[in-house]
């Protein structure tokens, strides 16, 4: 498939009333490191249902066929600020779209994964398995195991199995490292499958990466043996959200890091996914205040579809 650009969707933080809901940038062309707002900086998407908030957007191309899923938390922090409340008495349910053209969307979905024992499910994303013919869906939730949700424990990611984003597996372990992570997310390459994940502990000496992300190798989404390829990636501490991607022009791959202390996405490079060794880019224009989101690429007559919904002339 030969693409022309990207679409880039995101939420803005819980510092504005309308920050959690979903917005949408288009890249100046095949420029990933250049983007416009689209519906002039507002929300494109808004929540009408569970906490009508939404956060850390992931868009997947369905590869059975012209059809993209849009998944996210249901969160809202705004207002309210209360992430212990979030983390115990919390969500256990993402929100569905689902859309053709990647312009027009259907009715928001509200579907349960997380289980009784979850206090949240956070960051949902997907990766397909071409074996098996389904997407798995991974997000991260706090397991108690006390019925109240009182005790302390921390983040595992959790998945499902789904076909077709409406009937789901029940939920599993998906990653357990005795310590919280969280915002994992994957790419495929050459037999391979690196998985990016954010370190929630505090730094200290016992987790010098602490608050940062980590990249890691397998063979497949469900290698029992991912190994580590880099640590603390790209050296840059208080991030989360990692979003990845591979040029549309060259041999070369992003990696869009959500600096959530006010900063926002900071792009980073690498012409080798293995090394782990990533280059901060130079010359960048990201939108305003985008946090946690996805950057998928879109062929020449989405980038038309979705410049003409937007009145955006090349």
């Amino acid at each position: 498939m030969n693409y022309s650009g990207y679409l880039f969707a995101y939420f803005k933080g819980e510092g504005v009333p309308d920050g959690e809901q979903i917005y949408f940038a288009l890249s100046e062309g095949n420029d990933p490191l250049n983007w416009k707002e689209l519906n002039g900086g507002k929300p494109v998407i808004t929540s009408e249902m569970g906490e009508k908030g939404l956060r850390d957007p992931f868009v997947i191309r369905s590869p059975e066929g012209g059809k993209f899923y849009l998944i996210a938390t249901d969160l809202k922090i705004y207002g309210d600020g209360n992430w212990d409340r979030a983390q115990r008495q919390g969500s256990r349910s993402i929100m569905v779209w689902e859309s053709d053209d990647l312009v027009n969307w259907s009715k928001q979905r509200m579907v349960e994964v997380a289980p009784k024992e979850a206090g949240n499910a956070w960051a949902p994303e997907a990766f397909y398995d071409g074996a098996a013919g389904e997407f798995v869906v991974f997000w991260a939730s706090k397991i108690y195991a006390d019925h109240n949700h009182t005790r302390n424990t921390y983040q595992k990611m959790m998945y499902s199995r789904t076909r077709d984003f409406h009937q789901f597996t029940e939920p599993q372990v998906y990653m357990d490292y005795g310590y919280s992570v969280v915002d994992t997310t994957m790419i495929a390459d050459e037999g391979k499958v690196y998985r990016f994940t954010k370190d929630e502990r505090d730094p200290s000496s016992a987790a010098p990466h602490g608050k940062m992300v980590f990249q890691e190798v397998g063979s497949s989404a469900f290698d029992p043996g991912f190994g580590m390829v880099q640590e603390g990636v790209g050296g840059i501490r208080g991030v989360e959200g990692p979003t990845v991607f591979k040029s549309n022009t060259e041999e070369k791959w992003y990696l869009f890091v959500d600096s959530y202390g006010g900063r926002g996405y900071v792009p980073f490079e690498t012409a080798d996914l293995a090394t782990g060794q990533w280059t901060l880019s130079a010359g960048y224009a990201l939108p305003r205040s985008p946090r946690h989101g996805t950057v998928i690429p879109i062929t020449q007559t989405e980038y038309d579809a979705i410049s003409a919904k937007y009145s955006i002339r090349r």
